[in-house]
């Protein structure tokens, strides 16, 4: 956001919108100019199995109860641009599981030097060294969430109606109600004069307000796979008057956070929710069984299509308007390994709908707004 949209640049577009509802942006997002439009390959997002907990949470912060401890960590994260860059300096990794009332997150930062400022709700915690969650239940990349907490447990949470490059809008007085969050500090907070070892964050997020974004509006059964991702924000730091102080950055003289990811986007903005991960709810306890990942067999068409749809963002940066043609989009370039691809452009003067044959006689679709789904 801006100082005012997480993530990035993203509130120029509608500055309109701040009259009628909050409007919440943060710095370093790429425009759209930024995102590689003909990525060759497909986008291989990474993958999470969420098993059953297999005994009560109790939400303290330290991870001690049993249920956590047949939970797989993920993978470590990786700089947001992806695994091909530097890994990051600190390692960075969490544990998911469920049951029938909520989703519970647990994550473990190693961190030196635990610190955060902010202590009233609905600040802008990015701004602080946070973690965040983020969570598209039916994959749409509209109507997702955000969550972010600092050490001192000061919680944001948003709903976004739309990602801030189709126009947002961000709703700060969203609450996710009956929130459970924790976090303990191994070390001491805001104390530069000694070493910590970092911090532990413990959520349970409650399917009663979950389910809203969710398919149907229910919460999900067994072998449903959600657009889910995960983040941390880490601002390098020195030790002025026996306090903390962002470190600027050289090229610019400004401070500049790191952002780690789950599962990288390629660029650094965490509003590509077609760029999240991936979790799939299993119904089994946490170590009783494994259980492997499924294939979405309209992944690779859904991938297509957004590379249109990156084409036509950028054709209507440089025109004003959106193509008409497929031709004018070279759209031919795009193929899929082992199936034809077959898109159909509709267009009005000021919107678009592309559609695709799926799987099993499906249809998937995405529009000007970057809205994608699948007909039966």
């Amino acid at each position: 956001m801006t100082e005012s949209c997480s993530f990035g640049m993203r509130c120029a577009a509608w500055v309109g919108w701040v009259a009628l509802m909050v409007v919440v942006s943060r710095p370093g997002a790429a425009t759209a100019q930024a995102i590689e439009w003909d990525a060759p390959a497909p986008f291989e997002p990474r993958a999470y199995v969420v098993y059953r907990t297999p005994a009560a949470v109790a939400v303290d912060g330290q991870l001690h109860d049993a249920a956590w401890q047949h939970a797989p960590w993920t993978a470590p994260f990786v700089d947001a641009r992806g695994s091909d860059r530097p890994p990051p300096r600190l390692r960075t990794r969490a544990k998911l599981l469920w049951d029938d009332e909520a989703l519970y997150v647990a994550a473990e930062l190693e961190e030196p030097d635990v610190w955060a400022t902010f202590t009233e709700r609905e600040s802008p915690i990015y701004r602080d060294n946070a973690f965040e969650v983020f969570i598209d239940p039916d994959g749409d990349t509209h109507n997702y969430y955000e969550f972010e907490i600092n050490a001192l447990e000061t919680v944001w949470d948003l709903l976004m109606i739309k990602p801030y490059r189709d126009g947002g809008p961000a709703l700060s007085a969203w609450d996710i109600r009956g929130l459970e969050a924790a976090v303990h500090v191994s070390g001491t907070l805001n104390d530069p004069t000694d070493t910590d070892d970092g911090w532990t964050v413990e959520l349970a997020l409650p399917w009663t307000i979950l389910e809203e974004a969710a398919p149907n509006g229910e919460p999900p059964s067994a072998g449903a796979r959600w657009r889910f991702n995960l983040a941390r924000a880490q601002w390098p730091t020195t030790v002025v008057d026996g306090r903390y102080q962002k470190k600027p950055d050289p090229a610019t003289g400004e401070p500049r956070a790191d952002w780690w990811l789950w599962s990288p986007h390629g660029v650094v903005d965490m509003h590509q929710p077609e760029r999240y991960g991936i979790v799939q709810f299993a119904d089994v306890p946490a170590g009783s069984a494994s259980e492997p990942l499924q294939d979405d067999p309209n992944a690779p068409v859904r991938w297509a299509l957004r590379r249109l749809y990156y084409r036509q963002q950028q054709y209507h940066a440089v025109h004003g308007r959106y193509a008409s043609s497929l031709a004018a989009l070279d759209a031919s370039d795009i193929t899929l390994d082992g199936r034809a691809f077959e898109p159909t452009l509709r267009t009005t003067q000021s919107l678009y709908e592309i559609t695709a044959p799926g799987a099993a006689g499906s249809t998937v679709r995405i529009r000007h707004d970057g809205k994608v789904w699948t007909s039966p």
